[in-house]
Protein backbone atom coordinates (compact mmCIF):
# COMPACT_ATOMS: atom_id res chain seq x y z
CA UNK A 1 0.00 0.00 0.00
CA UNK A 2 2.49 2.51 0.75
CA UNK A 3 4.33 2.02 -2.49
CA UNK A 4 0.44 3.05 -4.26
CA UNK A 5 0.15 6.03 -2.02
CA UNK A 6 3.48 6.84 -2.98
CA UNK A 7 2.55 6.56 -6.78
CA UNK A 8 -0.50 8.33 -5.84
CA UNK A 9 1.16 11.46 -4.75
CA UNK A 10 3.20 11.83 -7.88
CA UNK A 11 0.01 11.91 -10.30
CA UNK A 12 -1.18 14.38 -8.24
CA UNK A 13 1.60 16.43 -8.59
CA UNK A 14 2.15 15.26 -12.06
CA UNK A 15 -0.93 15.97 -13.94
CA UNK A 16 -0.61 12.52 -15.71
CA UNK A 17 0.36 8.95 -15.67
CA UNK A 18 3.22 9.03 -17.81
CA UNK A 19 4.78 12.09 -16.18
CA UNK A 20 3.98 10.13 -12.99
CA UNK A 21 5.97 7.21 -13.92
CA UNK A 22 9.30 9.40 -15.41
CA UNK A 23 9.38 10.94 -12.22
CA UNK A 24 9.61 8.00 -9.60
CA UNK A 25 10.91 5.12 -12.83
CA UNK A 26 7.69 3.28 -13.63
CA UNK A 27 6.58 2.51 -16.80
CA UNK A 28 2.58 4.21 -17.61
CA UNK A 29 1.30 0.78 -17.17
CA UNK A 30 2.84 0.26 -13.86
CA UNK A 31 1.22 3.56 -12.68
CA UNK A 32 -2.05 2.57 -14.12
CA UNK A 33 -2.02 -1.09 -12.27
CA UNK A 34 -0.91 0.72 -9.04
CA UNK A 35 -3.81 3.48 -9.04
CA UNK A 36 -6.67 0.64 -9.85
CA UNK A 37 -5.07 -1.31 -6.94
CA UNK A 38 -5.16 1.45 -4.92
CA UNK A 39 -9.06 2.46 -5.80
CA UNK A 40 -9.93 -1.40 -5.49
CA UNK A 41 -8.93 -1.48 -2.23
CA UNK A 42 -10.79 2.17 -1.10
CA UNK A 43 -13.14 1.12 -2.98
CA UNK A 44 -13.51 4.67 -4.65
CA UNK A 45 -12.27 6.25 -7.55
CA UNK A 46 -10.27 9.21 -6.76
CA UNK A 47 -9.17 10.72 -10.57
CA UNK A 48 -11.06 11.71 -13.03
CA UNK A 49 -9.63 10.78 -16.60
CA UNK A 50 -9.59 12.76 -19.38
CA UNK A 51 -7.52 11.09 -22.34
CA UNK A 52 -3.85 11.76 -20.85
CA UNK A 53 -4.75 13.67 -18.22
CA UNK A 54 -5.81 12.31 -14.55
CA UNK A 55 -6.76 14.91 -12.11
CA UNK A 56 -8.22 13.80 -8.33
CA UNK A 57 -11.82 14.56 -7.97
CA UNK A 58 -13.28 15.48 -4.60
CA UNK A 59 -12.86 12.09 -3.07
CA UNK A 60 -9.22 11.89 -4.64
CA UNK A 61 -8.30 14.87 -2.82
CA UNK A 62 -9.49 13.83 0.76
CA UNK A 63 -7.64 11.23 -0.08
CA UNK A 64 -4.73 12.48 -0.76
CA UNK A 65 -4.62 14.47 2.51
CA UNK A 66 -4.90 11.42 4.33
CA UNK A 67 -1.78 9.49 2.27
CA UNK A 68 0.36 12.42 2.72
CA UNK A 69 -0.20 12.11 6.81
CA UNK A 70 0.01 8.75 6.47
CA UNK A 71 3.33 8.69 4.91
CA UNK A 72 4.61 11.28 7.14
CA UNK A 73 3.78 8.69 9.84
CA UNK A 74 5.73 5.97 8.07
CA UNK A 75 8.55 8.06 7.55
CA UNK A 76 8.54 8.64 11.03
CA UNK A 77 8.20 5.09 12.59
CA UNK A 78 11.08 3.91 15.05
CA UNK A 79 12.10 7.67 15.64
CA UNK A 80 11.75 9.93 18.64
CA UNK A 81 8.80 12.10 17.39
CA UNK A 82 6.00 9.07 17.39
CA UNK A 83 3.28 9.84 19.70
CA UNK A 84 4.21 13.85 18.41
CA UNK A 85 1.56 15.96 15.91
CA UNK A 86 2.55 15.50 12.35
CA UNK A 87 4.29 18.72 11.03
CA UNK A 88 3.18 19.78 7.40
CA UNK A 89 6.09 21.15 5.50
CA UNK A 90 5.20 23.74 3.29
CA UNK A 91 8.22 24.15 1.08
CA UNK A 92 8.78 27.81 -0.46
CA UNK A 93 11.89 29.27 -3.28
CA UNK A 94 12.15 33.04 -3.27
CA UNK A 95 14.73 35.56 -4.97
CA UNK A 96 16.73 37.58 -2.78
CA UNK A 97 14.47 40.50 -3.01
CA UNK A 98 11.17 38.67 -2.46
CA UNK A 99 12.65 37.33 1.16
CA UNK A 100 13.78 40.79 2.18
CA UNK A 101 10.55 42.62 1.62
CA UNK A 102 7.38 40.45 1.34
CA UNK A 103 7.75 36.89 2.48
CA UNK A 104 8.61 37.86 6.13
CA UNK A 105 5.24 39.10 7.01
CA UNK A 106 3.56 36.47 5.00
CA UNK A 107 5.36 33.99 6.87
CA UNK A 108 4.74 35.13 9.85
CA UNK A 109 0.98 35.36 9.42
CA UNK A 110 1.05 32.05 7.87
CA UNK A 111 2.37 30.70 11.35
CA UNK A 112 0.12 32.08 13.43
CA UNK A 113 -2.75 30.96 11.60
CA UNK A 114 -1.54 27.33 10.98
CA UNK A 115 0.52 26.52 13.89
CA UNK A 116 1.44 23.03 13.55
CA UNK A 117 2.83 23.65 10.00
CA UNK A 118 6.65 23.94 9.20
CA UNK A 119 8.37 26.23 6.44
CA UNK A 120 11.46 26.17 4.57
CA UNK A 121 12.37 28.66 2.56
CA UNK A 122 14.93 28.30 -0.39
CA UNK A 123 16.72 30.68 -2.00
CA UNK A 124 18.30 31.20 -5.53
CA UNK A 125 17.86 32.57 -9.36
CA UNK A 126 14.89 32.35 -10.63
CA UNK A 127 15.37 29.99 -13.22
CA UNK A 128 16.88 28.08 -10.45
CA UNK A 129 13.23 27.75 -8.90
CA UNK A 130 11.74 27.21 -11.62
CA UNK A 131 13.43 24.13 -11.98
CA UNK A 132 12.75 23.03 -8.81
CA UNK A 133 8.94 23.10 -8.55
CA UNK A 134 8.45 21.53 -12.19
CA UNK A 135 10.51 19.05 -10.60
CA UNK A 136 8.39 18.71 -7.30
CA UNK A 137 11.10 19.52 -5.11
CA UNK A 138 9.03 22.75 -3.47
CA UNK A 139 6.01 23.54 -3.19
CA UNK A 140 5.83 27.02 -4.73
CA UNK A 141 8.92 29.55 -5.82
CA UNK A 142 8.09 33.10 -6.07
CA UNK A 143 10.25 34.57 -8.88
CA UNK A 144 10.82 36.94 -12.12
CA UNK A 145 8.39 35.88 -14.54
CA UNK A 146 10.40 34.08 -17.55
CA UNK A 147 10.99 35.00 -21.13
CA UNK A 148 9.40 31.66 -22.16
CA UNK A 149 6.29 29.58 -21.99
CA UNK A 150 5.91 27.51 -18.62
CA UNK A 151 4.94 23.68 -18.69
CA UNK A 152 1.09 23.35 -18.72
CA UNK A 153 0.65 21.91 -15.65
CA UNK A 154 2.87 24.65 -13.87
CA UNK A 155 0.74 28.15 -12.72
CA UNK A 156 2.10 31.36 -12.73
CA UNK A 157 0.06 34.60 -10.83
CA UNK A 158 1.60 37.83 -11.39
CA UNK A 159 1.74 39.71 -8.25
CA UNK A 160 3.87 42.98 -9.07
CA UNK A 161 5.45 44.86 -11.83
CA UNK A 162 8.44 46.54 -11.41
CA UNK A 163 10.06 48.90 -14.03
CA UNK A 164 13.77 49.77 -14.59
CA UNK A 165 15.41 52.94 -13.49
CA UNK A 166 18.54 54.23 -14.76
CA UNK A 167 20.76 54.44 -11.60
CA UNK A 168 23.63 56.88 -11.35
CA UNK A 169 25.52 58.66 -8.39
CA UNK A 170 23.38 61.58 -7.22
CA UNK A 171 26.83 64.26 -7.90
CA UNK A 172 26.53 63.23 -11.58
CA UNK A 173 24.90 66.23 -13.08
CA UNK A 174 21.99 65.68 -15.81
CA UNK A 175 18.50 64.49 -16.74
CA UNK A 176 19.91 62.40 -20.64
CA UNK A 177 19.00 59.16 -19.45
CA UNK A 178 20.86 57.90 -22.91
CA UNK A 179 23.47 60.03 -22.82
CA UNK A 180 24.54 59.35 -19.42
CA UNK A 181 24.16 55.37 -19.44
CA UNK A 182 26.30 56.10 -22.81
CA UNK A 183 29.32 57.73 -21.42
CA UNK A 184 29.81 56.74 -18.17
CA UNK A 185 30.94 52.95 -16.90
CA UNK A 186 28.24 50.59 -16.84
CA UNK A 187 27.41 48.07 -13.50
CA UNK A 188 25.95 44.82 -15.54
CA UNK A 189 22.48 43.16 -13.26
CA UNK A 190 24.07 39.52 -14.43
CA UNK A 191 22.66 38.27 -17.22
CA UNK A 192 22.23 34.53 -15.81
CA UNK A 193 19.07 36.06 -13.96
CA UNK A 194 15.81 36.21 -16.18
CA UNK A 195 16.35 40.36 -14.98
CA UNK A 196 19.59 40.85 -16.15
CA UNK A 197 18.64 39.00 -19.22
CA UNK A 198 15.67 41.79 -19.55
CA UNK A 199 18.56 44.25 -19.03
CA UNK A 200 20.93 42.78 -22.09
CA UNK A 201 18.22 42.45 -24.48
CA UNK A 202 17.15 46.23 -23.52
CA UNK A 203 20.94 47.45 -24.61
CA UNK A 204 21.09 45.40 -27.64
CA UNK A 205 17.79 46.91 -29.19
CA UNK A 206 18.52 50.01 -27.86
CA UNK A 207 21.97 49.24 -29.96
CA UNK A 208 24.20 51.50 -27.13
CA UNK A 209 27.70 50.73 -27.02
CA UNK A 210 28.71 50.83 -23.19
CA UNK A 211 31.94 50.69 -21.00
CA UNK A 212 31.10 47.79 -18.88
CA UNK A 213 32.90 47.54 -15.46
CA UNK A 214 31.38 44.94 -13.41
CA UNK A 215 28.58 42.10 -13.60
CA UNK A 216 26.73 40.89 -10.56
CA UNK A 217 23.23 39.38 -9.16
CA UNK A 218 22.40 41.24 -6.15
CA UNK A 219 20.76 44.26 -6.42
CA UNK A 220 21.57 45.92 -3.03
CA UNK A 221 25.59 45.28 -4.12
CA UNK A 222 24.85 47.44 -7.30
CA UNK A 223 23.65 49.92 -5.81
CA UNK A 224 26.36 50.17 -3.44
CA UNK A 225 29.04 50.56 -6.32
CA UNK A 226 26.62 53.28 -7.92
CA UNK A 227 27.03 54.89 -4.83
CA UNK A 228 30.89 54.56 -4.65
CA UNK A 229 31.06 56.55 -8.14
CA UNK A 230 32.18 53.08 -9.51
CA UNK A 231 29.33 53.38 -12.53
CA UNK A 232 26.15 53.50 -13.62
CA UNK A 233 23.22 51.14 -13.33
CA UNK A 234 19.78 49.64 -14.88
CA UNK A 235 17.79 47.89 -11.83
CA UNK A 236 14.28 47.47 -10.93
CA UNK A 237 12.42 49.81 -8.38
CA UNK A 238 10.95 47.26 -5.77
CA UNK A 239 7.25 48.01 -5.08
CA UNK A 240 8.83 47.68 -1.61
CA UNK A 241 11.33 49.96 -1.46
CA UNK A 242 9.54 52.95 -3.69
CA UNK A 243 12.62 55.48 -2.17
CA UNK A 244 16.27 55.05 -3.12
CA UNK A 245 18.85 55.31 -1.34
CA UNK A 246 20.92 58.35 0.03
CA UNK A 247 23.87 58.90 -2.55
CA UNK A 248 22.09 57.54 -5.76
CA UNK A 249 19.52 58.93 -7.86
CA UNK A 250 16.92 57.93 -10.77
CA UNK A 251 16.11 58.87 -13.94
CA UNK A 252 12.99 57.44 -15.68
CA UNK A 253 13.49 56.26 -19.32
CA UNK A 254 10.01 57.60 -20.04
CA UNK A 255 8.64 55.78 -23.36
CA UNK A 256 11.44 53.26 -23.17
CA UNK A 257 10.53 51.71 -19.62
CA UNK A 258 10.26 48.18 -19.41
CA UNK A 259 9.31 46.50 -16.74
CA UNK A 260 10.38 42.97 -14.30
CA UNK A 261 7.07 40.64 -13.23
CA UNK A 262 7.59 39.34 -9.94
CA UNK A 263 4.91 36.37 -9.39
CA UNK A 264 4.10 33.15 -7.93
CA UNK A 265 4.54 29.94 -9.45
CA UNK A 266 3.63 26.54 -8.29
CA UNK A 267 1.52 23.05 -9.82
CA UNK A 268 -1.83 23.29 -10.53
CA UNK A 269 -4.22 24.36 -7.23
CA UNK A 270 -6.09 21.54 -7.54
CA UNK A 271 -2.98 19.70 -6.42
CA UNK A 272 -1.61 21.64 -3.97
CA UNK A 273 -1.68 20.67 0.05
CA UNK A 274 -3.98 23.62 1.80
CA UNK A 275 -1.38 24.97 4.11
CA UNK A 276 0.61 25.68 0.76
CA UNK A 277 -2.66 26.93 -0.84
CA UNK A 278 -3.23 28.96 2.80
CA UNK A 279 0.56 30.54 2.17
CA UNK A 280 0.22 31.13 -1.23
CA UNK A 281 -2.93 33.20 -1.04
CA UNK A 282 -1.52 35.08 1.98
CA UNK A 283 1.72 36.03 -0.37
CA UNK A 284 -0.79 37.46 -3.07
CA UNK A 285 -2.23 39.12 -0.20
CA UNK A 286 0.77 40.68 1.01
CA UNK A 287 1.69 42.27 -2.32
CA UNK A 288 -1.73 43.81 -2.53
CA UNK A 289 -0.74 45.66 0.52
CA UNK A 290 2.19 46.57 -0.98
CA UNK A 291 0.72 47.99 -3.52
CA UNK A 292 -2.17 50.19 -1.50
Amino acid sequence: MIKELKTLIAVAREGTFAAAGNRIGLTQAAVSAQIQRLEAELGVEIFDRKGRSAHLNRMGHQVLLQAQELLNLYDNLGSSTMGQPTHERVTIGAIASVQRSYLPESLARFHQQCPQCRTRVIPGLSMELVNLVDAGEIDMATIIRPPFSLQSDLHWTTLAQEPYRLIVPSEVPGEDWSALLSSHPFIRYDRSSFGGRQVDRFVRQMHFTLHEVCELDELEAILQLVKKGVGVALVPQTCRDPEWPMGVRALDLGIHTFHRDIGLIHRSRQSLTEPVRMLADLISDQFMRGLN
